[in-house]
């Protein structure tokens, strides 16, 4: 037995409250249930209750055992002398506020039907050799209730990204533009170098970037350098040139590069290799001058392609690194790349924005996401195994928010999902 699924069977009534009694016999009325509280104190704020005659304003406090009211200290914890109600699995003592009134206790397992302990018993049996509890039966959950909370989850997910934006605001002074630097450099890096790209944005004024984004030469030198990958025994005339220019940045700038995490190659495919996407990223400031502004007006999915269609510049034709050369290619920014881009970068930078200027976009970001194609990982593949309908990012986005913070955390009963399979 969980603390959780009671709080499930009182928030949702899934009881035979009708005939819900105290342990001394004397009927409950419930009013209000009480607002669920995740954080400390009594676990629902607010409720109201008719406890025989009188009407009762005040908490609710849930444990397993009314004992457990003594375990936890509450009898000294003035927090929860205005507990009107105790609700427990099973009562085993009497319990008392710290002024030694005595608590009203309700017994739940005298009202709950053995179809309910059914359904969480199959729900949360054999954890241990399930990537998730209702693997055996998400297939079962009707569509509107699973593609409804897929909207639920995505907009979660959004807002959790938001509070992370809204940090990287506050520490840069409540510049957005340098927020969408700290952020695409991450983006840029990707998995593997996305913390040392980020941390390589943070160790350089954005008002650096402005000044060296009008000379994509300089800008180059300015990562690369600063970013560690500039060998100073190369013999590569262009890396002879991209040393002399970032010697003359460092010194003009007084750049502090000490603590930027290490850049590295192992285990990347070449295109994601950091030489050519600090080119790539340097040539889309130099080319879109304003990029901030111009995302942030973006009203089109389109558009932001439009914008976003940069290369890296001409030396990396033939070559992925300093070191070889290689078959002439120009190495753009693949559509795919793009909407990574958009969707853990862009698209969450012009949701926290718009809610920073007041302005309603909720709607606008929902249609660019699910225009969007499915994200492909583990996640994705392995829910689309027990349910195959993942088809854009709206969706998949969902999925990872759905797996990180409900399935993996046990959280069965504040899910939809879970919610349903309990219910049926």
């Amino acid at each position: 037995m969980r603390e959780d699924f009671l709080h499930y069977l009182w928030k949702y009534k899934k009881f035979a409250f009708a005939k819900a009694k105290t342990t001394s016999n004397t009927s409950i009325t419930i009013i209000k249930l009480g607002d669920h509280n995740h954080l400390a104190g009594p676990d629902f704020f607010n409720a109201r209750l008719a406890i025989g005659d009188q009407e009762w304003a005040g908490n609710v406090e849930i444990h397993i055992k009314s004992s457990d009211w003594y375990a936890h200290g509450h009898e000294t914890d003035a927090a929860y002398n205005n507990v009107i109600l105790h609700v427990v699995w099973e009562h085993d003592v009497d319990v008392y506020r710290s002024d030694n009134t005595p608590i009203p206790t309700l017994q739940l397992k005298d009202y709950v039907t053995q179809d309910a302990l059914n359904n969480y018993a199959t729900l949360f049996e054999n954890q241990s050799k399930k990537w998730i509890n209702c693997e055996a039966t998400l297939s079962e959950v009707p569509d509107p209730i699973w593609n409804h909370w897929h909207e639920r989850l995505y907009l979660e997910r959004l807002e959790r990204k938001t509070t992370a934006i809204k940090e990287i605001l506050s520490q840069s002074n409540n510049d957005w533009e340098g927020v969408l630097f700290v952020m695409l450099m991450r983006s840029f890096g990707t998995k593997v170098n996305g913390p040392s790209f980020q941390s390589l944005a943070t160790h350089i004024d954005f008002t650096i970037i402005r000044k060296c984004a009008q000379e994509p030469f300089r800008l180059e030198a300015l990562l690369l350098g600063a970013g560690g990958l500039l060998s100073e025994d190369s013999v590569d005339s262009y890396v002879l040139q991209l040393q002399g220019e970032y010697e003359f940045v460092h010194h003009k700038f007084q750049l502090n590069t000490e603590g930027i995490l290490p850049i590295q190659f192992f285990k990347l495919r070449p295109d994601n290799f950091p030489t050519i996407r600090l080119s790539q990223l340097a040539m889309l400031y130099y080319k879109v001058p304003g990029l901030f502004q111009k995302l942030m007006e973006v009203e089109h999915l389109n558009n932001f392609y439009t914008i976003l269609q940069v290369e890296a510049s001409t030396y990396w034709d033939t070559h992925y690194s300093f070191t070889t050369t290689q078959k002439k290619r120009v190495k753009k920014l693949s559509k795919a790349f793009i909407d990574l881009l958009l969707i853990n970068t862009i698209i969450p930078i012009k949701f926290a924005y718009s809610q920073y200027i007041g302005k309603e976009c909720t709607d606008m970001i929902l249609d660019f996401m699910t225009a969007i194609k499915s994200e492909q990982n583990n996640i994705i593949k392995k829910y689309n195994e027990i349910r195959p309908k993942t088809k854009n990012a709206l969706q998949s986005q969902a999925l990872i928010q759905l797996k990180s913070a409900y399935c993996s955390e046990n959280k069965c009963l504040q899910c939809a999902v879970g919610n349903w399979l309990m219910g049926k």
